[in-house]
C-alpha cells in the first residue's frame, strides 16, 4: 500500500485527475476500477473519481508497485539543477512571470523532441530559486498559460502555483486578458484601423489554416481581428492588432487573405526578399498584455486588475524601418 497527502499545489482537484497525473503509467480504465473496488480511498473511505480533494487529505492505493515512480529514479531535480535558464523577464511576483520570448524558441517540447523550450527554463528557473520542488507536488509543475507560435515573440504568462494557473486559464477563456500585438506588414491598407470578421479553418497536415469571408465550410470558427495603422513607409506598414478571438495563426492568415501578407512570413506570403534583407521571422509581437479582471472580482491575483505591462521597444527587432515615425 502506497499514501500520498495532498498538498497545496495538488488540492482544487478531481481525484481521478489528480491520479492520472499523479501515476501516469497507470491505465484510466484500471483507475476507475480500482476506485470501484476501493483499492483506491480517500482518508481511508471509499472514495469517488468526481470528489474534490482539499490539502491534507490522504489518498490510500493498494496498487501493485510497477504503477509507481520508483524512489529517486525520476532525477528531475538533478536535470534542473544543470539547466542555465535564459529568460527575459518583464515582471515577476510570487505567482506569476511574465516573459518575453525570442522568435524562434518553443513555448513546450516540439514534434522532434527538442527539450530546449521556454517551459524547461522557467522550471529550471524557480527550482534553482527554491521556488519549485519536483517532488513536493504529485500533479503540478509551474505552466505557461498561453502560448505562441515558435517564430513568434512577445510576453507568455507562466504560474508559478495551481491556484494562479487556474485562475489565468479561466481569465483567458474569458477574455478578461487583453493582448495587443504589433506586425510590420507588406503594403499599406487602405483602411487606417478596421476590425476584421471572417471564418477560420485549420489543416491540420499542413499545419497552415485558411480564412473566408463567407460560406465557410464544415468545421470552421468565426474570427475577428481589430487592427490600426501606426506608421507605414513605402512599401510596408506597421500595425497594432487586438485579437477579438484567439485562433490558430489568425493574424498572419487574416492579415495575408485582405492582401497584406507580414513581413518575413514564409507560410502566409512569400519572403524570399524579405529573407535577403535579414527577415528570417515573420514579424509579429505579443508586446502588450492588460489585466481586466471585472470589477469586484475577488481572488489570488485581484492585485492585477487594471495594470499593462509592454515589452521595451529595444526588444523587437522589426521596429527600425518605422523609427521616428510612430508612438507606442
Amino acid at each position: 500500500m502506497r499514501e500520498f497527502t495532498v498538498k497545496k499545489n495538488d488540492a482544487g482537484q478531481r481525484l481521478d485527475k489528480f491520479l492520472s497525473k499523479a501515476l501516469p503509467s497507470l491505465p484510466p480504465a484500471l483507475l476507475y476500477k480500482s476506485i470501484r473496488l476501493k483499492k483506491i480511498k480517500v482518508n481511508r473511505h471509499r472514495a469517488d473519481g468526481k470528489q474534490m480533494l482539499i490539502e491534507g487529505d490522504t489518498v490510500q492505493l493498494f496498487l501493485a508497485e510497477e504503477f509507481f515512480p520508483a524512489e529517486g529514479a525520476s532525477g528531475k531535480g538533478a536535470a534542473l539543477g544543470s539547466i542555465k535558464p535564459s529568460l527575459s523577464i518583464l515582471y515577476e511576483d510570487e505567482n506569476i512571470l511574465l516573459l518575453c520570448k525570442r522568435p524562434g524558441i518553443c513555448v513546450h517540447e516540439d514534434a522532434e523532441g527538442n527539450e530546449n523550450s521556454l517551459i524547461l527554463h522557467v522550471k529550471a528557473y524557480l527550482y534553482q530559486k527554491g521556488e519549485y520542488a519536483p517532488d513536493d507536488s504529485l500533479s503540478f509543475a509551474p505552466a505557461l498559460c498561453n502560448r505562441i507560435d515558435r517564430n513568434t515573440g512577445g510576453i507568455v504568462i507562466a504560474a508559478k502555483n495551481a491556484e494562479a494557473l487556474r485562475i489565468m486559464n479561466e481569465a483567458i477563456k474569458n477574455r478578461e486578458i487583453d493582448k495587443f500585438y504589433l506586425c510590420a506588414v507588406h503594403g499599406v491598407p487602405k483602411q487606417k484601423s478596421a476590425t476584421l470578421s471572417g471564418y477560420l479553418i485549420k489543416d491540420s497536415e499542413r499545419n497552415t489554416v485558411r480564412v473566408f469571408d463567407k460560406n465557410p465550410p464544415k468545421g470552421a470558427k468565426d474570427i475577428k481581428t481589430r487592427y490600426r495603422v501606426l506608421a507605414f513607409t513605402n512599401d510596408l506598414a506597421l500595425l497594432e492588432v487586438e485579437l477579438l478571438t484567439g485562433r490558430t495563426h489568425q493574424i498572419r492568415a487574416h492579415m495575408a487573405h485582405i492582401g497584406h501578407p507580414l513581413l518575413g512570413d514564409g507560410k502566409y506570403g512569400v519572403n524570399r526578399l524579405d529573407r535577403a534583407l535579414g527577415y528570417k521571422h515573420q514579424a509579429l509581437w505579443s508586446y502588450r498584455l492588460r489585466f481586466s479582471f471585472p470589477d469586484g472580482s475577488d481572488h489570488l491575483l485581484s492585485y492585477l486588475r487594471g495594470r499593462e505591462f509592454t515589452v521595451p521597444k529595444e526588444e523587437i527587432y522589426f521596429l527600425s524601418p518605422f523609427e521616428g515615425r510612430y508612438t507606442l
